[in-house]
């Protein structure tokens, strides 16, 4: 029996390396004769740098990084062979960095994604690929702006206070002498993976579809919801960028935009680009079964997430799929055997039990 494991990470529980490791030993505690091929994966959020790692190597560096509510955090970038710089935002806004009674998307923001991206860019990397996902904030990735040189003003020509709550109030973009322009940036080629699909605003935006899962009560979300709509006026009017209708421009708070308004980055589909990265097709052509799962597969697991495109691409190839989540909200695909923990916090003994109950 061939079989390919390929899960991303469980949210705040677990790495996508984690994940595979425990989903492995799931498999050989019923068939222990197997032939087991490993390939965590990510659409973009956390996960991202362990997908690339495990295809290409490289050297992993640490750096320091203000917080998405102050204070200095550490986060990672991966340097692989060819010089490519891959680093993951939630490294430095992510949700997982803040306790839940501290969770907060107006005052949350980017500001350490920015830092982070000029820390790799002082070392002259060939390209940056920097994965959107998994984020705390909601600030249309006005942090990372600021963290570039741009200025974000109300009518009376103040800054605005940090985080998504404050955009309301903005009146007018400003690009300092020291902010990088669309020819600069075009020595460093910047790839933004985007984990959904999703526009910056509407139903389906970074306000109104996630922000209640950073922390947002109903009232909040329309107040991000209305700054984000200012902020797309801003971009339009101050800086030529009408970006807001981008499919992934709302992902990690929108911070999609920003990557695209500030970095000047090619904003790319995180499943599509993160399969093809690690050969997924190849694989799973000469595989038997196909072993995947999230922490949570729901409503937005049709919006763009990796474990949906591989179980669409493994379904059209007729290879059957096990599925193992955290918490299984709604139906599960169709064709797929799936088993969730029942919402329960799964450590790798967990996982590996639900994974031999499901191929087993």
């Amino acid at each position: 029996m061939r079989v390919l494991v390929c899960p991303t990470a469980f949210k705040e529980s677990m790495s996508a390396r984690q994940i595979t490791g425990a989903m492995v030993e799931g498999v050989r505690l019923t068939h222990p004769g197997a032939e087991i091929r490993r390939m965590p994966v990510s659409d973009g959020g956390p996960g991202l740098i362990d997908a690339i790692a495990a295809v290409d190597g490289g050297d992993r560096r640490e750096h320091a990084v203000t917080g998405p509510l102050g204070g200095q955090i550490t986060a990672r970038s991966l340097w692989t062979p060819s010089g490519e710089a891959v680093i993951e935002a939630a490294d430095a806004c992510g949700l997982h960095l803040m306790d839940p009674a501290d969770r907060d998307p107006l005052r949350a923001h980017t500001l350490g994604v920015g830092e982070l991206v000029m820390r790799c860019l002082e070392h002259g990397p060939s390209t940056v690929v920097l994965g959107l996902g998994g984020s705390g904030t909601v600030d249309g990735g006005t942090g990372l702006g600021r963290a570039l040189g741009y200025r974000f003003l109300d009518s009376d020509g103040s800054d605005l206070a940090p985080g998504g709550g404050a955009l309301r109030d903005l009146a007018r973009i400003e690009c300092l002498s020291a902010a990088p322009d669309s020819a600069s940036n075009a020595a460093v080629p910047v790839t933004a993976i985007a984990d959904v699909r999703s526009p910056l605003l509407g139903p389906d935006g970074a306000a109104r579809r996630f922000a209640p899962q950073k922390g947002a009560s109903q009232d909040e979300v329309e107040m991000l919801e209305a700054g984000l709509e200012r902020l797309s006026e801003r971009l339009a009017e101050d800086l030529a960028r009408d970006v807001a209708d981008l499919p992934g421009a709302g992902a990690a708070g929108g911070l999609g935009v920003g990557c695209v308004a500030f970095l000047d980055a090619d904003l790319v589909a995180g499943s599509d680009w993160v399969l093809d990265r690690v050969g997924f097709d190849e694989a799973l052509e000469s595989v038997d079964l196909v072993v995947t799962g999230e922490g949570a597969w729901d409503a937005t697991s049709g919006l763009g997430k990796i474990v949906w495109e591989i179980v669409r691409r493994a379904t059209s190839a007729s290879v059957p799929v096990a599925m193992v989540c955290g918490r299984i909200r709604g139906h599960s695909p169709a064709g797929v055997t799936a088993v969730d923990g029942g919402g329960e916090w799964l450590d790798a003994d967990a996982v590996a039990r639900l994974v031999a109950e499901v191929v087993g």
